[in-house]
This record gives structure tokens, C-alpha cells and sequence, in this order.
């Protein structure tokens, strides 16, 4: 027991030094004869050389092994030491430096060896030890508040207002309030903390140092012994128990976090410091702890020294320690921080030219921004062209994943709260960078915090304007259907400053409403006191709506149960739901404002985003929507933009007719679950289309429609005749632009042109029967000659006695086909039927003279017919043999074989006959508007009528009306002149080839 080790009195190591104090040992200590003899290096040594075995064994007798080498040793003078305590009547000589240099063994030997903690854990040496710091800790001085050994709990935080040490004190004193423990038991508790904290690392040990109530002991030594350095051994101990969450939650309990943040103000030594830095951000593993740790004031040190400027190592420290206390930033958080004068140095380090401070502390700013209350002063210390700086920068990088751009976004957005801000981001072109986030639909997501953050320049006309020439009008409507992004909620602590919080006794969270609801009345988002509930605030409940448009339908209203959480049940009656559309209608109805908002809402994009909203939303829409349109449509500026754009035509087509532009020219499943509320959608769209008439109509609108009609660009002048149906009821005024004044003219002549709007044939469908209905408003108008679609019952055959077994009267004339096919015929009969047979058979030609005449270039279903005609058949059903089934072509068929035969024969009764045929197979009631089209390319002019009559007709639904137009396009081709006379035809009621008019180019 008595080896006679001296101890040098400043034998000590810092914790973040411990690992490169290790003695460099011969390994010899733990090896036996046996073990040697083991070893073929000492062994062929012994064997080729005397004189090495002698100077070998000199050696080893040299370097005798020491009993502190022995694990068991040590542990053995580590159990005698904490059985016996410190300070027990035993003799130095014989206690304290066998323990010592046990320790000292243990530190720098055994625990820093490969597997050494698992070893020295194994062999239980912390359960001694642990007992060994508790009898240490009891032996040293105790504050007044509490005595040697009690727990820590009930001391008070002194953060803030513990004494600093003066500048020029020595780095290891003491505090002067707390006197410097013995020597000895210093030196125990450095090697014992440093041994300790070493075998902290490893997770077993510190679930094993758990187990054993080890934390405690830390604690009290942290608050009895106020030496730097053991300080440091402590702070070190507990911030690696910490990375345990069962460890750090007792941490918290046993009230070290005030001693951690009164060591921070205490200590001079930047070691020290950087373990009490890593302690309280270890500490910080969850979002209770984080604001336990904020609310015990452990962020204003942290702030304080970070503005004092420290050194590199300490720095970097601090800004790790500050990102894990600001995540989720809390309000004591972000007010500790500002008080400390953080602002401006954190400012200064995103700059820093290391990468983990510069990352770290713009992660920081971020986060800060989630409090109201530091963002103004965040944006006077620059951290907005900070945050916009770096989000660009990182937008810039190719391989800059989304995630990455996330905290950024979402500071960048709440920045947009303040009117400071607003200002100092709208100048740095923040609002160029908001406009690109919208534009990227990877960045979909953050889309509606994106746009929620714009209605903070609703009332900025310089931002609005730069804006919507970025081309914000169509995003907004865009968003007014997209999918919900997975942003969180926004508690009620970032709301906006500019109205700070005024914290009563009666009700903390109410904030300074007087002032508030001022505001709200003066700009325009409440109409009166009663319309504003204290629960409201701009970011998350809804304005109160505008005052209602005489023009607004009443079938659209919304029920009462779409209150926005946290309103007063007793609110205004007239408050509307606020759904993730708000923000976009919000800033929409604003830009509707404007006395010419034409440019920017009045397009296809916008109409459609707004169109889309309200036929799709799943339950009823905003009426902020329906004002919208509906003060678009009053305004006389925004005529032309609806003319020029097809909006009259969307809006007839989508909300009246009932079909989309999705929807065309397949339905979509959708269209069902439309169907519901079509009812509803026909009479908003009747509305809004009569706003139209009642603009169109009046002296303005009648010379802007003259305008467009006779001096605008040719695709102006084939909307205004495609839209004149639709909004014009005065016949004086449609029939001197669309006839006196060729309209008609030309939107026919435009059909067989590329279209210039992706519903332009549907479009055209539904104007040309809706001035169908103007010309002739009583019924559907006799286009000559009509096709009977139901024919009468069949006549009898006249025929058919020639054909069977004893014909009466007997045939006298036979007819040769090409394919052998001799058919019966009786000459007189056949002569009398046309002029041509009459010259065929009883003229001066061979086949007078002949019993059986050839007919070339029939078949046998082709010539049914013909002879049936020849004989006086009429009606009987022959001209219904040769036409195909519905889905079969026309062309190359034998119908079409019939009728150039009964031409050639010059039958054109038998035409007429057959072309009826056509009609009633093809064009019935229930005919597909594909047969149209197939019709058509017979090129006969009756049948050309009757498939205009049969797409124009009012009893078409408007999808089939639409798809018959094309077909009859497509077959047109670019011989676009029948097609249009036969139109013109049955639009205007007149015969073809008798008066009316006509489309003379």
C-alpha cells in the first residue's frame, strides 16, 4: 500500500485535452513469465545471442511491473477509498496516494485502452467510483443555501444575476463567495470527474451511471465546488449523460440547468465554457427541455458572450448551442437572445468563413423569425438581405435539395408580417424571389405560405403593381384548387408585430386589440366593431367580407357551421369560411379593385382558376369568388377582355352547359359529382352573363363591339362574332353585326382555320345555335328539303310480282350486271321512269333492240333500289338495303354506289329517296355525331342541310352539338364552302340556292 508516489500539486487536464495526456506505457505491466514466453520476438532473441538475454533480463528487472498497472488494483483502491471516505484519520502517506495514483492510472491507462470503459464497466468500477464522488462532494464546501450532499434542487437561478469575475482574476480561482476546496480532495475530484465524463461516452456507461443514481452527485459537486476546473470535469460528465433522453430528463429534474448557466457566467476559461456551452445544448433534446432551458435563462449568457466576441472554438460552441435552443423558437427564447445582443453578432457571422458556423447561425436567424417580436429588430440588425441572400444563393445550386430551402422559405415569409420588413424585402427583391418560388412546382408545397405572406402587400400599390407584372394573378388562381401544402400551423406567438401584445392579468393572449380592431376598420378588412372577434388576427382567420354586390346570387351562400376556428360565436353574421383559398381570394379581389383590372384577371388563366374554384370546391365556395366575378363582368373596362379572351363563351360553356375545359371532348369523372350543384352553377353564370348584356348594350359597349368587329385584329374580330350571341338580346344590334356587318360571315369562314382557343369548336357550336334560337326564337326553322327522320309505313311493292315463279305481267326485258345477275324488268315501265332509260330502251340505241341490256358498274345491292324505281316503287324499303349499319363508312359503301347511280340514270326521285335512307340510318334522334361527319363526305348538298340542321338543332345536347362541328370540319377539309353555305342555311331558315344570305367573299 505504501509505494511512496509523489504528487505534483498542479497534476491536472482540461476535458477537451484529456485525450493527448495518455503515458506512453512498455506494456510490459500486464504481461507474466508465462505471457513472455509467448512472445517469438523476446524468444528468438534470447536464443541467438547471449549477451541479449543479459541485457534483456536487465531491462525487465528495470521495468518491473507496478501494482497501479493491475486493473484490480486500482479498483481496489477505488472500492477502499469511497468504503473509508476522504478525510477518515488515515495517514496521507498510506491512503491518499495509492488512490491517486490509481486514478491517475485509470485515466490515462486503463480507460483510455482499446475496450477499456467496457472492461472497467465490466468489472463494476463505477459504482465505486460514483460513491467515491459522493463522499468528495460531501467533503468539500457548501454554499449557504444548502448542505454538503443535499440534493440541488431548490437552488435559485442566478443566470443573470451571479457576478462576473473581474478580467485580470486567475482562470482557476475560486469564487470569493465560495472558499477553494483542499488540494487533495481537488485533485480527487479532477482525475474521479475526468474518468467519469471519459466513461460517459460510451452508451452503456451511462445508462449504467443512471441506474446508479450518478447524476445527482454531479449536480451537488457542480453547486458546492465552484473551481474552474472541476467545473469543466462536471459540465463535461453531464453533457455526455445528456445524449441519453432518460438522463437528461433527470438532469433537468435535479435543477442543474441554473448551475450550468451560473458556472457559464462565473468561469474565465474558455474550456470550461465550451463544456457548459455543450451541456446546455445537449440538454436541449426536446421541445419541453428547450423551453425550460429559455425560461431558466440559459440563452442570455449564451447571447452575451457570443457578442463579446470569443475565440474561434468557443464561438463555434455557442452558435451550436443557440441552433438546438432556438428550434421551435420559444418567446423567452428569442427575448433572452435579444436582450443579450445576439442580433448583431449572429448578423455578422453568416459571413464567417467557417461553413459550420456560417450554416449554423443563418439556421438561427430562421428560426428566430418564427417569434412577432424579434423579427423587427432581426431586420434592423440586416437579417432579412441575410435570409433572402442565402435562399437565393441556395435556389441558385443545382443539387440544393428542397429540404435545405425549407427553414429559409418559411422565415423568409414570416419576414413579410412587418412593415418593416416588407419594405427592406421588396427592395432587396424578395418579391422576384416569392414569384419564382410560386413559378416552381417542386417548391409546390410552400406554395400557400408563399401566397398567405403576399397579403401583406395588400395595401402596398407599388408592390401589387410589381407583382402582377410578375404574373401573379394567374399563380393565385392556380392555387385557388391545388393540393394542400404540408406547411404546419403558425402558433399565435408569429403573428405579426406591428401590433404588439398587450399582456393583462385578465387575459395574456388578447393582445393589443383596441388597436387592432382600429386598424382593421381604417383599411378596410372589417366594415364595423362588431365584424372582429379579439381571437382574430390576419395570419389565420379571414377578413370580414367586403359589402355584398347587388349582383351577388343568393343560391351560393354559406352555411353558418364554416366558422373559422377561435371566432366569437357572435360575431358578425356575415363572416365567410377561410380555407387555404383565403389568402389567394384575398389578394384576387383586391386586384379586381382596380378600375381596369382586365389586363390581369380577365384572361384564361385567371377565369379558369376561378372558374374551377367555384365548381369544385367540396363545399360551398368563398363569396369573396362570386364578387369577383361579378365585379368583373360590371366593370365596362373589362368588356373587351372578355370578348378578346373567350370569357362570355367559358362562362356559358362552364357554367351554363356545364362542361369544362377538362372535360372536353372526353367527360371526366367529375362531372357527376358537378351535376349536383348544376343547378346553382346555371343561374351564377345566367348572372354574369346578363352583367355582360346590360355592358354590351349600352352606348360604350356598343361602340367598343363596332370597334373590335370592324378594325380589331383578325382573331378579334372572330371573337366578337363568336361572343355577339351570347351577350346581345337587342335584334337591331346582332343583326347589324353579325349580318349587315358580315360577322356571321366570318366566324363560319373561321371554322376550317386553326383554331385560336382550345374550345373554339364548342364555342362555335354553341353561337351558332344560340343565334339560331335569335333568328327564329318560336321554333327550330325548315331547312329545304327536310329529311323525315321517322319515314311512313312502308308502300306496297310494285316489284316483287315480277320475281316469282309465274311473274304477272311477264317481264320482257332482262338486265345484265357485272356479275352475272340477271334482273327481270318490263321495258314500257322502265323506258317512262327517266330520261335516260326512255333513250336507252326506246330510242335509236342497239339495247331498244335487245331483251337482256347490260348494266355496268353495279352491284346487286346497288341496283335493288334502281329497279324498285324503275317500276314505280316508292317507299317500299329498297332504298334502305344498300346503306350501312351506324359505325360503318359512307364512302366506298353501296349507298354511295346508289346514289351516283340513280344521278348517272337521272332518277333524282330515287335521290332523294336514298338520301332519306342516309338520314334516318345515320342522322336520327339518336344518331352519333360521328356519322355526321361521315355523312357529310357523300358531298350531296341535301345531305350537307341536314347534318348542319342535325348539329345545330336545339334538341342536341351541347357535348354532341360540339363533336358533330368537328367531325363536319374535318370531313370539310379546306374546302370550307359547302360546309358554311349549308351552316348559313340552317342558322338564317332559308332553302339552299333561294334568297337570303349569302358568303360572297
Amino acid at each position: 500500500m505504501g509505494l511512496g508516489i509523489s504528487w505534483h500539486p498542479d497534476n491536472r487536464c482540461s476535458a477537451p485535452s484529456e485525450s493527448s495526456l495518455a503515458i506512453p506505457t512498455t506494456q510490459l505491466t500486464s504481461t507474466t513469465r508465462a505471457e513472455d514466453s509467448r512472445d517469438p520476438g523476446i524468444q528468438h532473441r534470447k536464443r541467438k545471442c547471449p549477451l541479449a538475454r543479459a541485457i534483456l533480463g536487465t531491462k525487465m528487472a528495470a521495468a518491473k511491473s507496478t501494482p497501479t498497472d493491475s486493473l484490480s488494483f486500482c479498483l481496489a483502491q477505488l472500492t477502499a477509498a469511497a468504503g473509508e471516505g476522504l478525510g477518515g484519520g488515515k495517514d496521507t502517506a498510506t491512503n491518499e496516494t495509492p488512490l491517486g495514483r490509481a486514478l491517475l492510472a485509470l485515466r490515462t491507462r486503463h480507460v483510455k485502452a482499446a475496450g477499456g470503459i467496457e472492461r472497467f464497466r465490466a468489472r463494476g468500477g463505477l459504482r465505486p467510483l460514483l460513491a467515491l464522488l459522493r463522499r468528495a462532494a460531501a467533503a468539500g464546501p457548501a454554499p449557504s443555501q444548502a448542505g454538503a450532499g443535499s440534493a440541488p434542487s431548490s437552488v435559485e437561478s442566478a443566470a443573470s444575476s451571479g457576478p462576473s469575475p473581474s478580467p485580470g482574476s486567475a482562470p482557476s480561482a475560486a469564487s470569493p463567495a465560495t472558499p477553494s476546496p483542499p488540494a487533495r480532495l481537488r485533485k480527487t475530484l479532477d482525475l474521479a470527474l475526468s474518468i467519469l465524463a471519459n466513461c460517459c461516452t460510451e452508451g452503456a456507461c451511462r445508462a449504467e451511471v443512471r441506474r446508479l443514481g450518478g447524476i445527482l452527485p454531479l449536480v451537488t459537486i457542480l453547486q458546492c465546488v465552484k473551481t474552474d476546473s472541476i467545473q469543466n470535469r462536471t459540465a463535461r460528465a453531464l453533457g455526455n449523460l445528456a445524449m441519453e433522453p432518460e438522463s437528461c430528463g433527470d438532469i433537468h429534474s435535479a435543477g442543474a440547468v441554473p448551475l450550468l448557466v451560473e458556472s457559464l457566467t462565473a468561469c474565465q476559461d474558455s474550456q470550461c465554457r465550451q463544456s457548459v456551452v455543450r451541456a446546455l445544448r445537449n440538454l436541449a433534446d426536446s421541445p419541453q427541455h428547450r423551453l425550460a432551458l429559455a425560461q431558466q435563462g440559459a440563452v442570455r449568457p449564451l447571447a452575451e458572450l457570443l457578442a463579446a466576441a470569443p475565440d474561434p472554438a468557443l464561438t463555434l460552441a455557442l452558435v451550436r448551442a443557440l441552433l438546438e435552443l432556438s428550434r421551435g423558437c420559444s418567446r423567452a427564447c428569442a427575448e433572452q437572445l435579444s436582450l443579450g445582443g445576439g442580433l448583431g453578432p449572429l448578423v455578422g457571422l453568416a459571413s464567417h468563413p467557417k461553413r459550420a458556423v456560417r450554416e449554423a447561425t443563418i439556421l438561427i436567424l430562421a428560426n428566430l423569425c418564427a417569434q412577432g417580436l424579434v423579427r423587427p429588430a432581426l431586420g434592423n440588425a440586416g437579417g432579412v438581405e441575410v435570409l433572402l441572400g442565402e435562399l437565393r444563393r441556395r435556389r441558385g445550386l443545382n443539387g440544393a435539395s428542397p429540404a435545405s430551402q425549407q427553414p429559409l422559405v418559411r422565415a423568409v415569409c414570416l419576414l413579410c408580417r412587418e412593415a418593416i420588413n416588407r419594405a427592406r424585402l421588396r427592395d432587396a427583391g424578395g418579391l422576384e424571389l416569392l414569384m419564382g418560388l410560386l413559378r416552381d412546382p417542386r417548391a409546390s408545397a410552400w406554395h400557400p405560405r408563399v401566397v398567405a405572406a403576399l397579403v401583406g402587400f395588400l395595401y402596398d400599390t407599388g408592390a401589387l403593381g410589381r407583382l402582377q407584372a410578375l404574373g401573379l394573378v394567374p399563380l393565385l388562381a392556380g392555387q385557388l384548387c391545388g393540393e394542400a401544402g404540408d406547411e404546419e400551423e403558425e402558433g399565435r406567438e408569429a403573428a405579426s408585430w406591428d401590433f404588439p401584445e398587450e399582456r393583462t392579468p385578465e387575459r395574456a393572449e388578447a393582445g393589443s386589440f383596441r388597436s387592432l380592431q382600429s386598424w382593421l376598420i381604417s383599411e378596410g378588412y372589417a366594415a364595423g366593431p362588431g365584424d372582429i372577434s379579439p381571437d382574430w388576427s390576419p395570419e389565420c382567420c379571414p377578413p370580414p367580407p367586403e359589402p355584398a354586390d347587388l349582383t351577388s346570387p343568393t343560391p351560393l351562400r354559406t352555411p353558418r357551421a364554416l366558422r373559422p376556428p377561435g371566432r366569437s360565436p357572435t360575431a358578425s353574421a356575415a363572416e365567410e369560411p377561410w380555407g387555404r383559398e383565403g389568402p389567394a381570394l384575398l389578394l384576387l379581389s383586391r386586384f379586381s379593385q382596380a378600375p381596369d383590372p382586365s389586363g390581369a384577371l380577365v384572361t384564361g388563366p385567371a377565369l379558369c382558376g376561378l372558374l374551377a374554384y367555384v365548381t369544385g370546391a367540396p363545399g360551398p365556395p368563398s363569396p369573396r369568388a362570386l364578387r369577383i366575378l361579378a365585379r368583373l363582368t360590371c366593370n365596362p373596362a373589362c368588356l373587351e377582355a372578355f370578348v378578346r379572351s373567350y370569357g362570355a363563351a367559358l362562362l356559358r360553356a362552364w357554367l351554363v352547359l356545364g362542361v369544362a375545359p377538362d372535360d372536353w371532348p372526353a367527360l371526366r369523372s367529375r362531372q357527376a359529382r358537378r351535376s349536383q350543384h348544376q343547378h346553382q352553377h346555371r343561374e351564377l353564370g345566367e348572372m354574369l352573363l346578363q352583367n355582360l348584356t346590360v355592358q354590351a348594350e349600352s352606348p360604350f359597349g356598343v361602340g367598343a363591339l363596332t370597334h373590335l368587329l370592324l378594325s380589331g385584329s383578325p382573331e378579334d374580330r372572330v371573337a366578337c362574332a363568336l361572343t355577339l350571341p351570347f351577350i346581345c338580346r337587342k335584334p337591331s344590334l346582332w343583326r347589324r353585326l353579325l349580318l349587315d356587318q358580315g360577322g356571321l360571315r366570318l366566324l363560319l369562314s373561321a371554322l376550317t382555320r386553326p383554331a385560336p382557343h382550345p374550345l373554339f369548336l364548342f364555342f362555335a357550336a354553341d353561337s351558332l345555335s344560340c343565334l339560331q334560337v335569335l333568328v327564329s326564337p318560336t321554333g327550330s326553322p325548315a331547312v329545304l328539303p327536310a329529311i323525315p327522320l321517322d319515314l311512313d309505313p312502308p308502300s306496297p311493292c310494285l316489284y316483287e310480282p315480277l320475281l316469282g315463279p309465274a311473274p304477272m305481267p311477264a317481264p320482257d326485258l332482262h338486265f345484265l350486271l357485272d356479275s352475272g345477275l340477271r334482273l327481270p324488268a318490263q321495258r314500257a315501265a322502265s323506258a317512262t321512269a327517266s330520261p335516260f332509260f326512255r333513250a336507252l330502251l326506246a330510242g335509236s340505241f342497239a339495247e331498244a333492240q335487245m331483251d337482256l341490256v347490260p348494266l355496268r358498274g353495279l352491284s346487286p345491292s346497288a341496283a335493288w333500289p334502281i329497279l324498285h324505281h324503275l317500276h314505280g316503287c316508292r317507299g317500299c324499303g329498297a332504298a334502305l338495303g344498300p346503306v350501312p349499319p351506324p359505325g360503318q363508312p359512307l364512302l366506298g359503301s353501296e349507298a354511295e354506289e346508289a346514289l351516283e347511280a340513280a344521278g348517272r340514270f337521272l332518277l333524282p326521285g330515287l335521290e332523294e329517296e336514298l338520301e332519306e335512307a342516309v338520314g334516318r340510318i345515320h342522322l336520327g334522334p339518336q344518331g352519333d355525331p360521328e356519322s355526321v361527319g361521315e355523312v357529310f363526305r357523300l358531298g350531296r348538298p341535301r345531305l350537307a342541310a341536314h347534318c348542319a340542321r342535325w348539329t345545330l338543332g336545339p334538341e342536341q345536347c351541347p357535348r354532341k352539338r360540339a363533336l358533330a362541328l368537328v367531325g363536319l370540319v374535318e370531313a370539310a377539309g379546306e374546302e370550307a364552302g359547302p360546309l358554311t353555305k349549308a351552316l348559313l342555311a340552317v342558322v338564317m331558315g332559308v332553302e339552299l340556292g333561294g334568297k337570303g344570305p349569302s358568303l360572297d367573299c
